[in-house]
């Protein structure tokens, strides 16, 4: 196979991957969009909600049966959901407003910056009609469950500011046998610290809330994160949940979405996360619950800055998937290059020169053995029809030519496709970092996490990938891989019409400077032959 055909086969198989992934792991737009809809109508027709399909249980090697049954009992009673009207608590900061009802959970958090915005020009609502919400507990025994959610919550204020630091706020609720204590402190940037204290020892569980269900992309996955004490990362998609997951000695536990998150972490690796499960095998976090226990908890986007100033370990809940180990240290540098120049745009045109720098010795021999190859294919072609009748021996011809030239047939594959995972990992960073979420580059570029609205970067980039076919050398033997190759730039500049200017622009810009380095390379090439040609005839 030649090095052309490689190229051809690595292309269309990064095409399929992408399109595979996409049908076979993600849910439509439209389909998310429906599922939303019918559980608003479902909260509309009645108020309440039956849980028994979250049943959730314990395999036998992380806790006895016993807990198994207990865990289930605490999920199966019915959860009445509570009118919006009322609210016990309500709490404003610079960049939210949260409203606490009376059964002592986190009802909404509206994200007020004009940013968080949803397509519909709406401000971001993060607790949505699925349950659990923030905060709540759930009871072992199934009298003391339905108790809990009939008696109200009394609280010690009704209203906080935090427009000038964390305020604290004190909830109760006196059931017959037990009184729950929460004591809560919010920050402005929305993490806060929770205590929970029982007058009696009663088994419980308690949730971070469902994943928010706001923003959904192709390629990016929603679920819950769980991270143990030996930095193991357990994920469970959306689709995946069995329903008698559990993780002992853990330090978070979040659920998520592209952008956004609820989660709890402990600052001891002390947390038994319990996973049930909703609808269409969507996971549901459960923390296990002690008489006085602490833990702290977030709501909100997945900005890695915020998430790094509240704890630096809780950067671990902005997933990338298969590469996160390349993904990490890019979007490191990526933010490090915002910082300085203050726009995420240039922050991609520099990074996309830094990858290109950092790979420039694989990325120059490749380009030099394919402009030897192209340089002594008159001379296989030749071998080829002189030994047509003879393989062994054309081979061992043809390897000989190879030889004396210096020339590789893997040298110009060979390095494309060592370049594909850092594309990967790049393309999951631009789809993950929420930073680019209504960040503008220049011009018609209002928003990096959007398409482009009038296609230009998904044009500009394929005409650059025309332009650079153009320039590299080629060495095709059959007229219809040249024909397909030729047709590349078309097809992937449709496949990009729907992609997020960021990532259109890193495409782009990475063409931009193959162009110049392969301007470099031909011209070192002809110096280089001229040189050769004249020392041979001296």
């Amino acid at each position: 196979m030649s090095s052309q055909q490689r190229l051809i086969l690595a292309t269309v198989v990064s095409m399929l991957f992408f399109l595979g992934y996409s049908a076979i792991f993600m849910p439509a737009q439209n389909e998310i969009n429906q599922e939303k809809q019918l559980a608003q109508e479902n909260s509309k027709s009645t108020k309440s909600e039956d849980v028994s399909s979250n049943t959730l249980g314990m395999s036998d090697t992380s806790a006895p049966k016993a807990q198994v049954s207990a865990v289930e009992s605490a999920t199966n009673s019915p959860v009445p959901i509570v009118d919006e009207s009322k609210v016990l608590v309500k709490i404003d900061s610079a960049d939210f407003s949260m409203k606490i009802d009376t059964l002592g959970r986190i009802s909404s958090m509206v994200l007020t910056h004009e940013e968080f915005r949803s397509e519909d020009g709406k401000q971001i609502e993060l607790i949505g009609s699925t349950l659990p919400r923030p905060l709540e507990l759930r009871f072992n025994d199934s009298a003391l469950n339905s108790e809990a959610f009939k008696v109200d919550y009394s609280s010690n204020i009704e209203s906080l500011s935090l427009l000038d630091g964390a305020k604290s706020l004190t909830l109760t609720q006196n059931l017959s046998s037990v009184t729950i204590t929460k004591n809560i402190t919010i920050y402005p940037d929305g993490h806060y610290d929770l205590n929970v204290d029982l007058s009696e020892d009663k088994g419980f569980f308690i949730s971070p809330g469902f994943e928010p269900e706001i923003s959904s992309y192709n390629m990016t996955i929603s679920g819950v994160l769980m991270q143990d004490g030996t930095e193991q990362i357990h994920i469970v998609e959306d689709g995946d949940a069995i329903g008698n997951e559990s993780y002992a000695n853990t330090w978070i536990a979040s659920a998520f979405d592209r952008y956004y998150t609820t989660l709890f972490y402990s600052d001891h690796n002390d947390m038994s996360v319990v996973l049930s499960k909703v609808g269409e095998d969507k996971p549901i976090l459960f923390v296990t619950g002690k008489p006085h226990m602490q833990l702290h908890g977030y709501i909100g986007p997945k900005l890695y800055n915020r998430l790094f100033a509240i704890s630096p370990k809780l950067t671990v809940a902005i997933e990338y998937g298969w590469f996160t180990f390349i993904s990490k240290p890019m979007f490191s540098v990526l933010n490090y290059l915002h910082g300085h120049l203050g726009n995420w745009g240039w922050a991609i045109v520099f990074l996309t020169l830094f990858i290109r720098l950092l790979l420039y010795p694989l990325t120059y021999r490749g380009m030099v053995s394919m402009q030897k190859l192209k340089a002594i294919s008159p001379q296989v072609k030749e071998i080829q029809a002189k030994y047509k009748g003879e393989p062994q021996k054309m081979q061992a011809k043809v390897m000989e030519l190879y030889k004396k030239h210096g020339a590789n047939p893997l040298g110009g594959c060979l390095p494309m496709l060592l370049q594909i995972p850092v594309f990967f990992a790049i393309y999951r960073v631009l789809l993950n970092a929420i930073e680019l979420q209504g960040a503008p580059w220049i011009l018609w570029i209002e928003d990096m996490a959007l398409m482009d609205p009038y296609y230009v970067l998904p044009v500009l980039m394929g005409i650059s990938m025309y332009y650079q076919q153009k320039m590299t050398p080629s060495n095709f033997t059959d007229p219809m891989q040249e024909k397909i190759f030729k047709f590349l730039p078309v097809i992937f500049t449709a496949f990009f019409f729907t992609f997020p200017a960021g990532l259109v622009l890193y495409w782009f810009t990475n063409n931009l400077f193959s162009i110049a380095q392969q301007v470099f390379v031909n011209r070192g090439f002809k110096k280089h032959q001229a040189k050769a040609k004249h020392n041979d005839k001296d």
